[in-house]
């Protein structure tokens, strides 16, 4: 096992991983730019190091200072939490050069799942289905009309590199589809740095699912079931819910062992994230996710897993110790993402935390790494804690999360927790009637 490991990231997650490794007696290295000298993972691993000034790309994108850091402090492995540069194919060949262990999957797994156009091509090799659409790069707008027309209106154009809604359209009429294109490859451009754009049939009302996976890289696969990640604002997860209120014990079973064999023949390596739209009893893949997600502490309270100390034994080589048959679900977990942001217009909202009081009691979670006397800086996202808490059912765990809710106290800056306590006064909510747009739309009558 490793004797120590850098962990690529900060705020919560940095925080979530540093406990993972201490209770299996793995010293940390925390790196941190000066914007977060005093933030919580820093003061508590073995070891940090300070590679930059405030800005992303000076500091947690910068793949040389990091590697500098590695080296400095003996650091044998790096997990790169999510966002920066977990899905950076590139960093985890240079790390593997230098002889210091990624804690993630393979570079080319990263590399393949990251194009979604060879992402959805792959996926119909391994037998999982998919939203009509194009085969591949849409170049032009004849192409464009003519695929189209075959699947039928409202389609999307999404760009093949990258995600978070950016380089994406939904197009409802031949007339405007030429446009469509030329402003989803200018925004895929701008913020990605590729303008490939594909086309895929529009979905009306689906619900987005995901299936969490892990796969050792030697045969052994399973899945732990799915999230709920239905409501998002601008294509981003605000509330992630497991099991799903949707699906039935059958459907888990076929789409979550389909995924499971899936990831087995293609040699997948680490935890990793499958993408589902899912309308009308039928699943559709969009996409892989190649490394933890912000919302594993729903699968975690559902499976009694921890999903960072299985990233971090796979990737010094441990085979699965347990089969599919070994997996239980038992009881309901939710998640609410606390922003520090304006919880009706959503305008970041940093500054100093005078007064932090988080709620406890059974089944209540907290993954945050901000305390009383903190200065939330404007440098990065705006995630400043997640609030997970567990039922033995969906009703048990609403009530829960209701009474958790009441008792958050953040005090100095304003957070996204009124609009949580807001959504559990709404019926559609409480009974699990919701999708992907039902967020959107419910703040635009707000």
């Amino acid at each position: 096992m490793f004797d120590k490991v850098l962990i690529a990231n900060r705020g919560e997650i940095a925080l979530r991983i540093q406990r993972a490794c201490r209770e299996m007696g793995i010293a940390t290295v925390a790196i941190h730019s000066t914007a977060d000298e005093d933030a919580m993972h820093v003061r508590l691993a073995d070891e940090s190091v300070c590679i930059g000034p405030p800005s992303a790309l000076d500091s947690y994108l910068n793949i040389p200072s990091i590697l500098a850091a590695c080296e400095i402090t003996g650091a044998e492995a790096v997990h790169p939490g999510y966002g920066f540069l977990s899905e950076n194919a590139r960093f985890a060949e240079i790390l593997g050069e230098h002889g210091i262990t990624f804690i993630g999957p393979s570079p080319e797994h990263i590399r393949l799942m990251g194009d979604k156009i060879m992402a959805k091509k792959t996926a119909v090799d391994l037998g999982l289905p998919v939203v009509p659409g194009s085969d591949g790069a849409v170049t032009d707008g004849l192409e464009a009309a003519k695929i189209a027309s075959d699947i039928g209106y409202p389609v999307l154009i999404k760009a093949a590199s990258g995600g978070g809604g950016r380089g994406m359209q939904v197009v409802r009429s031949a007339e405007a589809l030429s446009t469509a294109v030329l402003t989803a490859q200018t925004e895929a451009r701008n913020a990605f740095g590729d303008d490939a754009v594909y086309i895929e049939k529009f979905l009306g009302t689906p619900r987005h699912i995901e299936f969490q996976i892990i796969s050792d890289g030697q045969g052994g696969a399973v899945h732990l079931g799915e999230r709920d990640c239905s409501l998002q604002r601008r294509h981003q997860k605000v509330w992630e819910e497991a099991l799903s209120p949707a699906l039935n014990v059958e459907q888990r079973e076929k789409l979550g062992n389909l995924v499971a064999k899936a990831m087995s023949d293609l040699g997948y390596l680490g935890v990793g994230t499958i993408e589902f739209l899912y309308e009308n009893g039928e699943f559709y893949f969009i996409e892989m996710n190649t490394r933890l997600q912000v919302e594993h502490p729903v699968t975690e309270l559902i499976t009694g897993l921890d999903l960072v100390q299985e990233q971090i034994r796979i990737a010094d080589g441990a085979r699965l110790s347990y089969e599919q048959s070994d997996i239980s679900f038992s009881g309901h977990a939710i998640e609410c993402r606390i922003n520090a942001e304006n919880p009706k217009t959503f305008t970041p909202s940093p500054g100093l935390i005078e007064a932090y009081h988080p709620p406890g009691g059974l089944g209540v979670r907290i993954d945050s790494g901000v305390y009383a006397g903190y200065r939330v800086p404007p440098h990065y996202d705006s995630l400043i804690g997640k609030l997970i808490v567990y039922g033995r059912h969906r009703t048990e765990c609403l009530m829960r999360l209701r009474r958790a809710l009441d008792e958050f106290v953040i005090e100095g800056i304003e957070t996204t927790i009124p609009l949580f306590q807001q959504l559990l006064k709404e019926p559609d909510i409480m009974n699990g009637d919701y999708d992907i747009h039902w967020l959107e739309e419910f703040l635009s009558e707000a």
